[in-house]
């Protein structure tokens, strides 16, 4: 690590390190879920009901996302099982999370007689704020950088001289991708925000997967440390087409299927 970056570790107590990356990604969850919270109270949904459906997502979405991290990256792992649990590090992927956390609301919402559109609609916005926020968890490790550029580049970008040097890893200064998907993330916040009461219950939802897709596709282009498919393919760019094309079909399906109502004209639980 060079002199000027930041260290990783925010409390050392003893031999328990707790880094920043970890607080980070927490405090993205909860401030997420504040949010979500709050909607679905206007929405006339009991607290009780998100809460149970957040922290079971939250736990199966932190274990897929190293699963599925760990699955591509199993030339490495299969050397060093003892580094497997070790997420503290780094080394998850938000796509298996995402798709750990909504196969998992997915079944609850069935379980429990809800309407997953109308869930996932209510939390979309959080997600993305929680994924800008947890970018800066990839900030204190000096990762997920995207290729090499000159200070002068980064100077020219007006951020400030902390994420400068932060960028700086052996004396190469990378692209700050983190920072590129997190001020998309912050953007696709409050664009959801906005539409969301004009929208059909489902299409905040697809609205968020197509949005955040685009920018991961783009952004990823820039990165060094992607997960490969293949020499050439990126696996999170093929995923990130195939959601956009799939949310797309989504809603055109549903919109001749059911023609659900507007999220601003349910109140309480929808049973559509």
């Amino acid at each position: 690590m060079d002199l000027l970056a930041i260290d990783p570790v925010a409390i050392q107590l003893g031999p328990l390190s707790i880094r920043w990356y970890g607080i980070i990604i927490a405090s993205g969850i909860l401030i997420g879920y504040l949010i979500a919270q709050r909607t679905a109270k206007k929405v006339g949904i009991r607290e009780e009901t998100l809460i149970d459906l957040i922290i079971w997502c939250v736990v199966m979405a932190i274990i897929c996302a190293r699963i599925y991290y760990v699955a591509f990256e199993w030339q490495y792992y299969s050397q060093h099982l003892a580094e497997i649990p070790l997420i503290m590090n780094g080394g998850i992927a938000i796509h298996g999370g995402l798709i750990g956390a909504f196969l998992t609301g997915f079944i609850l919402c069935r379980m429990k007689g809800l309407s997953f559109f109308q869930i996932v609609d209510i939390v979309a916005p959080s997600i993305i704020l929680a994924q800008a926020i947890g970018r800066w968890g990839n900030f204190m490790n000096q990762e997920a950088h995207g290729g090499p550029v000159s200070r002068i580049f980064l100077e020219n970008l007006h951020i400030p001289e902390f994420i400068i040097n932060q960028m700086q890893i052996d004396g190469i200064y990378y692209h700050p991708t983190f920072l590129y998907e997190s001020l998309w993330n912050v953007v696709g916040f409050i664009i959801l925000m906005l539409i969301r009461p004009h929208l059909k219950i489902g299409e905040t939802f697809f609205a968020y997967l197509i949005y955040y897709s685009i920018g991961r596709f783009f952004i990823e282009g820039l990165r060094t440390d992607s997960l490969m498919l293949t020499e050439f393919l990126r696996i999170a760019q093929v995923i990130s087409i195939v959601i956009i094309v799939v949310s797309i079909l989504c809603i055109i399906y549903r919109r001749i299927r059911y023609n659900p109502s507007k999220f601003r004209d349910v109140k309480g639980y929808y049973h559509n």
